[in-house]
């Protein structure tokens, strides 16, 4: 039987504590509380799928890598090296991010697709696109390329 992705980090924390990996189970803790709030939010308890915990690790990761620049941008780089830090901890869970070209490949053939044209299309586009890279670019990358695509 494959483990869950939660279960992952609930092992991989285990090592982590172990080992006295500060940083690895600090990030593995917030992002296991993160989950665990997600899963109570709402009316009723439930057990997220592997989809849905892959989504909180990604947001996780998305919130590391904004306060780094942040912290950058604030004269803090000791602060911002730890939010980067956190941020490759939290990467290792999440599928490999495409590159450039591939994102390109991706939104060109949906552009074909869609028959769209000009600006006004980046819904219709998007719409073709995001099952296509879920969870593997960010959505703003992905927007920036339909738009210079349409654009173009």
């Amino acid at each position: 039987m494959n483990t869950s992705l939660k279960q992952r980090l609930h092992d991989d924390l285990t090592v982590a504590i172990k080992s006295r990996d500060e940083l690895r189970s600090a990030t593995l803790r917030l992002t296991l509380s993160a989950i665990t709030k997600e899963e109570v939010a709402g009316t009723t308890a439930r057990q997220l799928s592997d989809d849905e915990v892959l989504k909180v690790i990604t947001r996780e990761a998305k919130k590391r890598r904004e306060a780094a620049e942040a912290f950058a941008q604030g004269g803090r780089p000791e602060s911002a090296e730890r939010e980067r830090a956190e941020g490759e901890v939290l990467a290792e869970y999440l599928p490999k991010q495409l590159t450039d070209e591939e994102l390109a490949g991706i939104v060109r053939d949906a552009v074909a697709e869609s028959g769209a044209e000009g600006p006004k299309a980046m819904g219709a586009v998007m719409k073709v696109v995001n099952p296509k890279v879920a969870g593997r670019a960010e959505g703003g990358r992905v927007a920036a390329e339909v738009k210079r695509q349409l654009a173009g």
